[in-house]
């Protein structure tokens, strides 16, 4: 059994259209989740650009309207179960940041599941970490402090991102931010089989999962930089940031990753909020969710500091 949502959210959540995924309903909530216009915040300035011709993945670079060098970075990757969302969902978030911290955001739009399943949208998010390595210079990035960060889908990309930087020895990765990571496609926790869920329910982790991993759904093989709860070696990785709500169906996979995390002796820390759901960030007015901004913040900041 789950814990019981902070009161607070079970009203919100009651007024919620029914947004649980199958192949009908993809188009529709994906028209209601993506495209929408977020206002920049003064001093910061966002400029989208092509990285690939040929696959058409975009970034959208935010950074303070005063240009400086040598400032930390941030590839950050948007969430949406692998089949939903684009940059203007964290937007605000990215621009908080820049404006707060100092920092340089840079987000990836990478491709959707099932029209592009593994590896394409993580080998777009590798595409954005080189090309923002590669232009480092101009955007004003210090690459000793150019960090990866996601949410849900995003969160599972970053873990995964951080693991193939690791392997290839190409990019070095200077911290992860994992914000309620999609990590296990095997969905055997306790938590992740919980009737109940809000937001993010176990039918539609399914359909992500097997959006996802197309042909390799179910198989016994699938490779730990799609699912990255399946790595069996966790060294060698950055500081780590781990968050997630106490009703969250990634509750336990997300705990579970850190304990590992911090057992392979990489410095990690992990933030469980009481009453909080999947994307609880969307309820900004909730005591977790400006808990955990502070959290995240502080966090961030110390890694800069670095």
């Amino acid at each position: 059994m789950l814990p019981p949502l902070d009161p607070a959210v079970e009203a919100i959540v009651a007024a919620m259209p029914d947004l649980t995924l199958t192949t009908e309903t993809l188009p529709t909530i994906r028209g209601l989740l993506t495209g929408t216009t977020v206002e920049v915040l003064d001093g910061v300035e966002r400029v989208e650009l092509v990285i690939d011709d040929a696959t058409d993945v975009r970034v959208v670079v935010h950074r303070p309207a005063v240009s400086v060098r040598g400032r930390p970075g941030i590839v950050y990757l948007h969430g949406g179960g692998y089949v939903l969302g684009d940059s203007t969902m964290d937007a605000a978030r990215l621009d908080r940041w820049c404006a707060q911290l100092g920092c340089v955001a840079v987000s990836v739009e990478y491709r959707l599941a099932p029209e592009h399943p593994y590896p394409a949208p993580l080998e777009d998010c590798y595409a954005g970490l080189a090309w923002t390595r590669a232009h480092a210079d101009d955007l004003g990035i210090d690459t000793e402090r150019l960090g990866i960060a996601g949410l849900s889908a995003g969160g599972g990309l970053a873990a995964a991102l951080t693991l193939l930087a690791r392997d290839r020895g190409e990019h070095p990765v200077a911290f992860q931010l994992l914000d309620s990571p999609m990590l296990d496609d095997r969905q055997v926790t306790p938590s992740s089989q919980a009737d109940g869920l809000v937001v993010w329910t176990r039918d539609s982790n399914t359909f992500g999962w097997r959006s996802y991993l197309g042909d390799r759904y179910g198989a016994a093989d699938v490779h730990y930089h799609a699912a990255p709860a399946r790595a069996a070696d966790l060294t060698g990785l950055p500081p780590t940031f781990v968050m997630v709500g106490g009703v969250d169906g990634f509750r336990d996979e997300d705990v579970e990753y850190a304990m590992r995390l911090s057992r392979a002796g990489v410095s990690t820390e992990l933030h469980v909020y009481p009453g909080a759901p999947h994307g609880f960030g969307l309820f900004p007015d909730l005591h977790a969710a400006r808990q955990a901004a502070r959290d995240v913040e502080d966090w961030l900041a110390r890694q800069f500091g670095a």
